[in-house]
């Protein structure tokens, strides 16, 4: 997903999340049904471009465009205190899910569980990056173990 399909013009450079993590220099891209087909320096044959399916490719944080004021990069939200609005530690922010449909906060509970949180404004109160804080309005029950698939 992007929203900027120019970035994938040859020349263009992508991080590639894999491990290690590897930079990509794309030499052509075009359209192909619902995305993009691109071509990279260094991946000469379908085997190697099958390695990279499921990859995320990712810009550098300065490459990235202003954000308006209630949105947020993924990783500016990874180990912000999750807070309960009487100020309640609930847990640590562990990392955004993606989804079609909404993204969800992954919450690291004190007990070393993980709890997904939609990203929605009725769950998801506040976000206080110079704070380094969220305020989540959790719903009753949605933090209790016995109710959470393992």
């Amino acid at each position: 997903m992007t929203d900027n399909p120019d970035r994938f013009a040859s020349g263009g450079e992508v991080r590639a999340e894999t491990d290690p993590v590897r930079q990509l220099v794309i030499t052509s891209s075009r359209d192909h049904r619902d995305g993009l087909v691109v071509a990279f320096e260094g991946v000469a044959d379908r085997t190697a471009a099958e390695e990279l399916r499921g990859t995320l490719l990712t810009i550098a944080p300065y490459e990235r465009r202003e954000l308006a004021e209630d949105e947020f990069w993924p990783d500016d939200l990874d180990g912000m205190a999750a807070l309960a609005p009487d100020g309640t530690r609930i847990g640590t922010i562990a990392g955004v899910r993606l989804g079609a449909a909404q993204d969800r906060l992954v919450v690291a509970t004190a007990d070393g569980r993980e709890v997904e949180v939609p990203f929605v404004d009725e769950l998801v109160g506040e976000v206080h990056p110079s704070g380094g804080f969220v305020v989540l309005r959790l719903p009753d029950g949605l933090l209790d173990p016995t109710d959470q698939a393992s």
